[in-house]
């Protein structure tokens, strides 16, 4: 009987040490991206399973469940890991959250994660994969479920960002505003995933589908100080309407437009999209996605599948509402 290949095997095909070898299952961040890769795939053709995975595998459970997900200080991420917190918690499940600041760092958990056995199942908010990752995964038998990203090898949780967009513009010219702004996030990330331009498509749609024109000078992708934004905007009269493309970014517009004297929704009507917590003290209008619900619906999809995974993969589509407050 051929015997399991070991750590050295490992090393000695991927021509490196065996604290690299190491590193890349315990410390990935700490390895650049050519070598991790390579180690990973030996390991992979190696079939390669460390002591962690053997004990892991004896002990059945490690009660815990990974999350990969970025910007988790932002507070849509944060109101998804409270849904998620939640069921883990009444499932005697302990959170392990695997923070994503750069795309190195992404690519390093999803290629090693399945390796590792650390966690029961997976979580991944926000992050795009390929079908190399998609197959390490379920080569190792790793739960996943998938938040804002579709695989239709893992159940996944979505909204149509398109429509929310349209949802928004309609909305605004439903009230009668024909001069409607487009401002978009703070900056253009180099990893995970950006909801920004689909939410500008379904504005670009719906001026087109109600015949107004696409004014390119009202149209900010990108914003990174919008109180200047807001600024510019304003030289050229009102009354003027702005479909903030998050929350935050709608809020810092309230700010100014306080500050500038502006009236809120008189001369400037303002909507956002997410419906975090702080939408509600400031009295934004805004698209609402259910944020706590996915991470609960997310956890509780996990937690089934680890009980059973013989249970349907499941694709959700979450609903999009209008809540309407104080700013338009």
């Amino acid at each position: 009987m051929k015997n399991s290949p070991t750590i050295y095997d490992v090393a000695r095909e991927a021509g490196v040490s065996i604290a690299t070898v190491s590193r890349v299952l315990n410390n990935p961040h700490t390895v650049n991206s050519a070598t991790l890769t390579h180690v990973v795939s030996v390991i992979d053709k190696l079939a390669y399973v460390s002591m962690a995975q053997s004990q892991a595998k004896l002990a059945k459970s490690a009660r815990r469940i990974g999350v990969l997900i970025p910007f988790f200080t932002e507070p849509s991420f944060t109101q998804r890991l409270r849904g998620i917190a939640g069921v883990l918690n009444q499932n005697n499940y302990e959170l392990v959250i695997f923070p994503v600041d750069s795309k190195d760092r992404e690519q390093s958990y999803l290629q090693t994660l399945p390796l590792r056995r650390s966690v029961d199942g997976l979580i991944i908010v926000s992050q795009a994969f390929d079908d190399e990752i998609a197959r390490r995964l379920l080569g190792n038998k790793m739960e996943v479920v998938v938040i804002e990203f579709y695989d239709p090898r893992f159940s996944t949780l979505e909204i149509d960002d398109v429509n929310g967009g349209s949802l928004a513009t309609r909305f605004l010219v439903n009230k009668g505003y024909r001069r409607i702004a487009f401002i978009g996030g703070r900056a253009n990330p180099t990893f995970g995933l950006d909801p920004i331009m689909k939410r500008l498509r379904g504005y670009r749609n719906t001026l087109q589908a109600t015949g107004l024109p696409i004014r390119e000078e009202l149209i900010y992708e990108y914003a990174l100080e919008p109180g200047a934004v807001l600024r510019q905007l304003a030289a050229g009269g009102f009354p003027l309407a702005i479909f903030a493309a998050t929350d935050l970014q709608a809020i810092a517009i309230i700010k100014e437009a306080r500050s500038m004297g502006l009236r809120i929704p008189q001369d400037i009507a303002i909507i956002g999209f997410d419906d975090i917590d702080m939408a509600h003290y400031f009295g934004l209008t805004t698209v609402h996605q259910p944020l706590d619900e996915s991470g609960r619906i997310a956890a509780s999809l996990l937690v089934s599948r680890i009980s059973d995974p013989s249970q349907t993969i499941q694709h959700i589509e979450l609903p999009l509402t209008i809540v309407e407050r104080e700013t338009v």
